[in-house]
């Protein structure tokens, strides 16, 4: 799906909520993939920005109890044959999907109960080389959250996008161990936020390692685009002095302050897989990015009715039918 011009700069599908700047966006122009699903509470700004500590639980909390059941979350297997990436991030699903393991070197995958380990096999192995190389630089973990379900397709919570097997979320803050990511960050105990509490600025827990592992990141050929946290993106724009060119696929975003969501190209092996537009030429880092920091950002104006959403691809229809038709047997 292509980026939507906003009075600003481009919008991207939907994200996992964390941390600051959680309210909605203006509607405009159509359905925005990134914007709330109907039924869902949203955080008015003032309240949002000075949350960030204790806004992670609540923001789930919420998220939980008012979501929308999804058929595709009732699916706990993956489709038998060939893996495909089919459709749009925000309207998709994910044929012959692999799960990525709990653990493997360098990464750790936490809140597996959300049955959200799925992936292209392309995703799976951008996380193991991610791990294995930020294995070889720091001795950590990278912890990993969500994929995308076992044929991918709406979640019930969280996500709008996510849905074709090519999106995943990661932490911005590494673990010793694997023990100790699933310790202290079970459901209800997100990693922290990166960001100060007005949104204007990175804390003092941003640092050398995330630094790194962003742009580890940001460096892999199979990946197109990174949502973060708009006071992130400046900070590394203000930083970076001589190797600027991974910048351009850091896209800022409202939330994105404790992990960052990274999307990957589509796939030679899924001809039905929808490609956003390609990324605007440049680093990012000029007025696109200062209109994050303006009134008009900061303070939307209150969204209309959401637009029903866009068709099912043909393709995900059938394997939603597939899935349907296997339960019942």
């Amino acid at each position: 799906m292509r980026d939507v011009r906003v009075n600003g700069p481009a919008t991207p599908p939907r994200m996992a909520r964390g941390g600051s700047w959680r309210q909605r966006l203006p509607k405009v122009g159509g359905p925005n993939p990134e914007a709330p699903r109907p039924g869902r509470r949203s955080i008015p700004l003032g309240l949002g920005i000075g949350l960030v500590g204790i806004g992670v639980f609540a923001g789930w909390l919420a998220m939980t109890t008012t979501a929308q059941a999804s058929p595709w979350a009732q699916i706990r297997t993956a489709s038998a044959g060939p893996p495909a990436a089919i459709g749009e991030a925000a309207n998709g699903c994910l044929a012959g999907a692999q799960a990525l393991p709990a653990q493997g070197t360098g990464f750790v995958q936490i809140r597996r109960e959300r049955q959200r380990q799925f992936g292209h096999p392309e995703t799976l192995d951008f996380v193991r080389d991610l791990g294995a190389t930020q294995a070889g630089r720091t001795g950590r973990y990278v912890m990993i959250g969500d994929l995308s379900q076992p044929r991918g397709g709406l979640m019930s919570s969280s996500h709008r996008s996510h849905q074709n097997g090519l999106d995943l979320d990661i932490w911005f803050l590494l673990a010793d161990s694997p023990a100790q990511a699933q310790r202290d960050h079970p459901e209800a105990a997100a990693p922290p936020s990166m960001v100060h509490d007005d949104g204007l600025a990175v804390n003092g827990l941003w640092g050398p390692e995330q630094r790194l592992l962003l742009k580890l990141a940001a460096e892999d050929a199979r990946v197109e685009r990174i949502f973060v946290n708009p006071a992130i993106k400046q900070r590394l724009c203000d930083s970076e002095r001589s190797d600027r060119g991974w910048l351009r696929k850091l896209r800022p975003w409202r939330g994105h302050d404790a992990h960052f969501h990274v999307r990957l190209k589509c796939p030679k092996d899924s001809p039905d897989c929808a490609a956003q537009a390609p990324l605007p030429a440049g680093d990012g880092c000029g007025a696109e990015l200062a209109w994050w920091f303006t009134a008009e950002a900061r303070q939307p104006k209150k969204p209309t009715e959401d637009k029903p959403p866009p068709p099912m691809p043909a393709a995900c229809r059938a394997l939603l039918r597939s899935a349907d038709l296997a339960r019942r047997d």
